[in-house]
Parts: C-alpha cells; sequence; structure tokens
C-alpha cells in the first residue's frame, strides 16, 4: 500500500501512526526523481475534479479557488484541478461519498458536514470552546497530534478512501440571526435554528430545534418561515447568501463554533498514484492558501460587516453573557456524554485540551491585553451596537 508522504522539512514531532498525511520520501527529500526525469515529469498531466460545498461568488468560493490555483501554478500544468461549485455532482453535505465513490477527486467542505459518521468528525471542524482562537486549533493540528488523529479516524476507523487536512482559520461565528433579538438563554428553548456538527448538539441541550443545513439552503429556509433564526459563518458569505434580505437581526459573538478551519480532502487511491513532490504541492499549496485566507479576511471581513449595517439597515447585537455561559455548560454535557460513548472522542478532547492549556495559557500571561491599547488610541468600535 502506498503511504501518504509529508515533506521531509516539517519539523512535526514523530508518532507512532503510520498514517500521517504527506510524509515525503527520500527521494524527493532531495529532489531526484524531479532532477533524474524532467522530461518525463513535464509530459505527465494529472487532472483532477474538486467540488465545494459553497456556492459561485460566496467568499468562500473565492477561497476554494484560490487554493486550486496555487497548485495549478505550483505543479507548472502537470497537476490541473478543476473546482465545480456547491451542488454541480452532489449537495454540499455529500461530498465526503463522492469522494469515496469516485464520483469526485477531491473536495473543499468542512467536517461538521460529514459529522453524522462519526461525532468525532466535527471535532477537526468545529471543536469546542476551550478558550483558543482558529490559529491555535490549526496548530494542534499540525504540531499537537491532530492530524494524526484524523488520519486515524478516517482511515482506521471509519475505513475510507480518503486523505486529507485542514486550512483556514475561521473567527468565531455569530450566534446568528433572528426575526427578533433574543436577551436569555430561555429564549432558545424551542427555537427551530439552523446549524451544523457539534453545535447542534450543544443548541439541543438548550432547547433549541435544530436543523442542519448547507450553505445554499439556509436563506430560503429563513424566508419561508421553516426554521426561526440561523447561523452561516463570517459577513461576506452572510451578505453573499443574503441573510440581510431576511432579517435585520444580527447577533454577535457565540461559543457554539468559536474556532473553526475549512477541509481539503482528496480521493485516497487517486492522491496515492500522484509523484510526491505532487502530494507536497497539494499539503503546502494547503497551507499557503490558509496564510493568505487569514489575511484577506482581515480586510473583507469588517467591509461586509459595515455594508450589511450601513446600506443594508441590519443592527447589531452582542449576545448575553447569560447565553454565552449557557453554552459553556452544553458543552460540558456534550463534551462528557460523547466521551463516555466514544473512546476515541476522548483521546481526541484530551489531546485537544493539552495543546490548549499550554497554548492559550502561554498567550493568557505573555500577550499584553489588546483591548485596552485599542480603547486608548480609537473611540470605540467603528460600528455602533444595538441594546437589547
Amino acid at each position: 500500500m502506498n503511504e501518504p508522504i509529508k515533506p521531509a522539512a516539517s519539523a512535526a514531532p514523530a508518532t507512532n501512526n503510520r498514517r500521517g498525511f504527506l510524509k515525503v520520501g527520500a527521494a524527493a527529500a532531495v529532489g531526484g526523481a524531479a532532477v533524474g526525469f524532467p522530461n518525463v515529469v513535464r509530459a505527465q498531466t494529472t487532472r483532477f475534479t474538486m467540488q465545494m460545498g459553497w456556492p459561485s461568488g460566496d467568499m468562500f468560493a473565492e477561497f476554494a479557488n484560490d487554493y486550486v490555483n496555487m497548485v495549478n501554478a505550483m505543479s507548472g500544468g502537470r497537476l490541473q484541478i478543476t473546482m465545480l461549485p456547491a451542488g454541480a455532482v452532489v449537495g454540499a453535505l455529500e461530498l465526503q461519498d463522492a469522494i469515496v465513490g469516485g464520483a469526485l477527486d477531491g473536495a473543499h467542505g468542512v467536517t461538521a458536514y460529514w459529522y453524522g459518521k462519526d461525532k468525532a468528525a466535527s471535532l477537526f471542524g468545529t471543536p469546542p470552546a476551550f478558550g483558543w482562537n482558529a490559529n491555535q486549533f490549526l496548530g494542534w493540528m499540525k504540531y499537537g497530534g491532530g492530524q494524526e488523529l484524523y488520519d486515524e479516524l478516517v482511515q482506521d476507523i471509519l475505513g475510507l478512501d480518503l486523505v486529507g487536512f485542514l486550512t483556514g482559520p475561521m473567527p468565531t461565528q455569530a450566534l446568528g440571526w433572528f426575526r427578533q433579538p433574543i436577551s436569555s438563554a430561555e429564549d432558545l428553548r424551542g427555537l427551530r435554528y439552523r446549524t451544523v456538527g457539534l453545535a447542534a448538539d450543544v443548541f439541543q441541550e438548550l432547547g433549541t430545534a435544530v436543523t442542519i443545513l448547507g450553505g445554499p439552503d439556509i436563506v430560503p429556509a429563513l424566508d419561508r418561515g421553516v426554521i426561526d433564526a440561523a447561523e452561516f459563518n463570517n459577513p461576506a458569505s452572510d451578505k453573499h447568501l443574503g441573510f440581510q434580505d431576511v432579517s435585520k437581526h444580527w447577533m454577535l459573538q457565540s461559543f457554539h463554533q468559536d474556532a473553526e478551519a475549512f477541509e481539503i480532502s482528496f480521493n485516497r487511491t487517486k492522491f496515492n498514484a500522484l509523484s510526491d513532490d505532487l502530494k507536497a504541492i497539494l499539503l503546502h499549496a494547503g497551507e499557503a492558501a490558509s496564510s493568505d485566507m487569514s489575511w484577506k479576511a482581515m480586510q473583507r471581513y469588517p467591509r461586509a460587516q459595515r455594508e450589511l449595517v450601513e446600506d443594508h439597515g441590519v443592527n447589531l447585537y452582542i449576545t448575553p453573557d447569560e447565553i454565552l455561559e449557557a453554552q459553556l455548560r452544553a458543552w460540558d454535557v456534550v463534551i462528557e456524554r460523547n466521551s463516555a460513548e466514544n473512546p476515541f472522542f476522548a483521546k481526541v478532547i484530551d489531546s485537544q485540551k493539552a495543546w490548549v492549556r499550554d497554548v492559550v495559557g502561554f498567550d493568557a500571561i505573555n500577550e499584553a491585553p489588546k483591548m485596552k491599547a485599542y480603547n486608548h488610541f480609537f473611540d470605540g468600535p467603528p460600528l455602533s451596537v444595538t441594546s437589547l
């Protein structure tokens, strides 16, 4: 069996798991194959078809295409990927099955979309709110053992013909869009609400009636009254999907998806047929796209938020502490229940907590308080918040 490869330059700690993603062999490390057979390599072109979980024109679609463009450029034409929009082959929640079945070669999505196979999947996309941010979460994937645990879940536990990795840190997601703002955890009880992954379990603990929908289906459901409230992800994507046309009440800050990242996945058999340098390109393009996405979001998300408020009359609210505290208590229940039922779930949680204890603990005593400095130089946030 061909093993996935990982660039030899990586300083990731060694593990006992033989299936760590993208381990470069010695020949690739010294560049022997590429140097020895340049004409043969250039003469071969491999074509992959991927599908994203996002509609064309959405910010996430831009991120997915950024990755593909980087791969195509880095490979010098030897690997050509075509990225299709959501629904082109299958629905957003069916991407993984399409890859394993061979209908697609790869996908750009989130692990929460397939957490129905094993709830531990959501720990690799929408982990508990341990106090970390999405970049720290990706650090756990890279250097805290997260990638090895992901491989164990996908390949050993689920036995899927698939390889993948995470990319693109997403900032804290809003509580969501509501017909009327809510002021207490009790207001969530009985509310028909859209979310995905373990966030669905968290809201169910709060008495919410959860509906799991892919991105393109959310606003139509909200418009028709099928659901009462919903969240998707960020100001740019929410604006593109049209939330502002069906609601004017947007509640910011939440612990249901406090950190998230995208998943890039490939059919394992087709991936293993690639040369070692092309496998490395698929990984490193994901790292480059991850950084670029975080910088691009810094520019685009505040601008989109300002447009929602100033051009579309959206009211911003800050989620009350009572709701945030209720979410953390709900996380306690979700973590305890799933850990008791699923030893692998507990194993991942232990690994994540060990990482967060050190990494976030370091920041807590090392980093200067940012809002103290911000408030010194600026007269409050650029947009006003509506009082509840």
